[in-house]
């Protein structure tokens, strides 16, 4: 009995001896430590790129408080706001995930400088602006030419307006493809025209070029004398700073001539310069320097603090002189046509907004857009200029920053502004801009004539239908987008 207690205890000791040992083992084992990798250099350039996103998007964005990742204490601290930022796979994904849902217009770039030439009317340009429609049940698309541009590879070719084509580069225009087709840097289309409804094809091809082009946006100015009256006639198709002289120049003709009245076409212009509207506005009036075109509202924080320390700042005012100090040439006119289409927004809209409490603004085309927001060119510096902004890469923002209300307040027009005079282009009969027998500028000219439905020269009733998809301009950044051109005052 006492042998087999001995041997259970001698078998127990070595177990536990054994188990001893193994544990030991394991203890004993260190684990490798985890070596912290450096980020590479195009690791910590993408991360200063997305700290900049943040950083403009949190301060100035105009639907800031839309998104909760945005509010000032959603992060505990910076780790962890690195950790966030660290989880989108580029900076455009981190962009556009910071948008509100009421945006459609904010933008981001990775070359400033070819933003800036946009702005100042330098872009690539083939030679014709187009509009994109949809044929009545496929996918097939179908462009049509609005105007062509001066000295470019289609005004070589002889391509007029109404021009219409369906393939590029051999292959059909399609909702699947059109966007690769038709961004390419040259590229061949076919000829075709309208007529009875109807789309036909020619044998014939016109080969176009890109090529850096500078677009002067005063394209059609004419004065028409008729039945006494001096009828000033003004095709303005972008609000570029660049060109205000050019502007003012066509209204020192329009007051030389003595012009009485005034057809603005706005029916192309996508917007531009809030700087520039207000001259446009000045130059058409000039009764009302010094009150109020447009007020500008911002962000919670961003008004609160310019409402106490700074309400001129929020103030568009008409104006004497450009911001050259050149005086403004103004026609003092108490009514004013605008002609429009589905294409004509921002800063163009801004106009019909910022008239009408002052003035009788007879509105001729389309119902607008509906954009009434305008946004802010930001750079990666301390204050979002181009001063001291970051040499490490090229990225700019182009986020909404405030809406435009005219003087009674009105702003928030997501469905457009409705024509009082409805009239579309129609593609049997476009006509030629800037002549009197045009549709919407022969129905304006009647209109201040005081003419009849009977002794007015009416568009034909059955026109050529079919869905509108855009135009040429929808694949530039600047597409449909009003900015101003000064820097906020940042908050303290």
């Amino acid at each position: 009995m006492k042998k087999n207690l001995l041997l259970l205890l001698f078998l127990a000791s070595i177990f536990s001896f054994n188990a001893c040992s193994e544990d030991s083992d394991i203890t004993e084992i260190d684990p490798e430590p985890e070596q912290e990798t450096e980020p590479t250099e195009e690791e910590r350039i993408e991360l200063e790129v997305k700290n900049f996103i943040y950083r403009g998007l949190n301060d100035v964005y105009l639907y800031k408080s839309d998104v909760p990742e945005l509010a000032d204490d959603y992060f505990a601290n910076d780790d962890a706001q690195t950790e966030f930022l660290d989880d989108f796979s580029s900076p455009e994904s981190l962009f556009n995930s910071l948008l509100s849902n009421q945006d459609e217009f904010s933008y981001l770039v990775d070359d400033y400088e070819q933003l800036e030439n946009q702005f100042d009317g330098i872009s690539g340009a083939t030679g014709i602006e187009f509009g994109l429609g949809l044929l009545s049940g496929s996918n097939n698309l179908f462009g049509y030419i609005q105007y062509v541009l001066p000295e470019t590879s289609a005004d070589e070719a002889g391509l007029t307006r109404g021009t219409v084509f369906t393939e590029v580069d051999g292959e059909q225009l399609t909702l699947s493809n059109y966007n690769e087709l038709l961004t390419r840097n040259s590229f061949t289309i076919n000829i075709g025209y309208v007529e009875d409804n109807t789309i036909y094809l020619t044998d014939e091809t016109a080969d176009l070029t890109d090529g850096y082009y500078t677009m002067n946006p005063v394209f059609i100015t004419e004065v028409f004398e008729l039945e006494g009256r001096k009828i000033g006639y003004l095709m303005y198709n972008s609000f570029i700073a660049n060109f205000d002289e050019e502007l003012n120049a066509a209204f020192g003709e329009f007051s030389s001539e003595g012009v009485t009245d005034l057809v603005l076409d706005l029916r192309y212009n996508g917007g531009g310069s809030v700087n520039t509207a207000t001259d446009l506005a000045s130059m058409i009036t000039g009764q009302f320097e010094g009150e109020v075109f447009a007020t500008e509202e911002w962000n919670e924080d961003y008004q609160e603090y310019y409402e106490t320390f700074a309400p001129d700042f929020l103030i568009n005012e008409f104006d004497s002189e450009l911001s050259d100090g050149q005086a403004i040439n103004s026609l003092n006119l108490n009514e004013v046509y605008i002609l429009t289409t589905q294409a004509t927004a921002s800063a163009s809209e801004l106009i019909i907004n910022g008239l009408t409490p002052y003035i009788n603004v007879v509105h001729i085309g389309e119902t607008t857009t509906g954009k009434f927001q305008a946004s802010l060119t930001l750079y990666d510096s301390p204050t979002f200029d181009e001063e001291n902004r970051n040499e490490d890469h090229t990225y700019a923002m182009q986020p909404l920053v405030l809406k435009m209300a005219n003087v009674d307040g009105y702003t928030d027009f997501v469905d457009g502004l409705t024509p009082d005079i409805t009239i579309t282009e129609d593609l049997n009969n476009l006509g030629v801009l800037g002549d009197m027998e045009e549709p919407l500028l022969a129905r304006a000219i009647d209109e201040i004539l005081g003419r009849t439905q009977i002794q007015s020269r009416m568009m034909v009733q059955d026109k050529f239908q079919f869905e509108k998809i855009g135009e040429s301009s929808m694949f530039k950044p600047t597409y449909q987008r009003m900015y101003i051109n000064k820097t906020p005052m940042i908050k303290e």
